[in-house]
């Protein structure tokens, strides 16, 4: 069975001022295989090249609580959303911090943790 999904992609804005930015990570929601899980790849060399001055501790402990909101996890700054589409939208929302969302994309997939992996080697790695 195919299941549709949307996702978005986790960039880093070291300058948010300036816009540029790198991929960092998926997010993918199946609504129809209850399924919502983030991927990510920090390339520290690559960001460091980028951007010199970037925190990379921070940028990992963001992307970890992007992991935590999609798993459910509450407390500690992350919002209490009771189901996978209200944390989904939480997430997909636009912002102006370090770690930003791209707008959102959908498609279908068999397998969508498949397709996690697949978006993450063709739009991060």
């Amino acid at each position: 069975m195919s299941h549709p999904y949307q996702y978005v992609v986790l960039k880093c804005v070291p300058r948010v001022d300036r816009g540029e930015c790198l991929n960092v990570g998926v997010v993918l929601y199946s609504q129809s295989a209850g399924f919502l899980r983030s991927a990510c790849h920090v390339d520290a060399e690559r960001l460091r090249a980028f951007a010199p001055d970037l925190d990379l501790d921070a940028v990992t402990a963001s992307l970890a609580v992007v992991d935590d909101v999609c798993a459910g996890t509450s407390g500690g700054g992350r919002p209490n959303l009771s189901t996978p589409g209200k944390r989904f939208g939480w997430l997909s929302a636009p912002r102006s911090t370090v770690i930003q969302p791209s707008g959102v994309h959908g498609g279908t997939a068999e397998d969508p943790e498949a397709e996690l992996a697949t978006l993450l080697d063709r739009l991060v790695r």
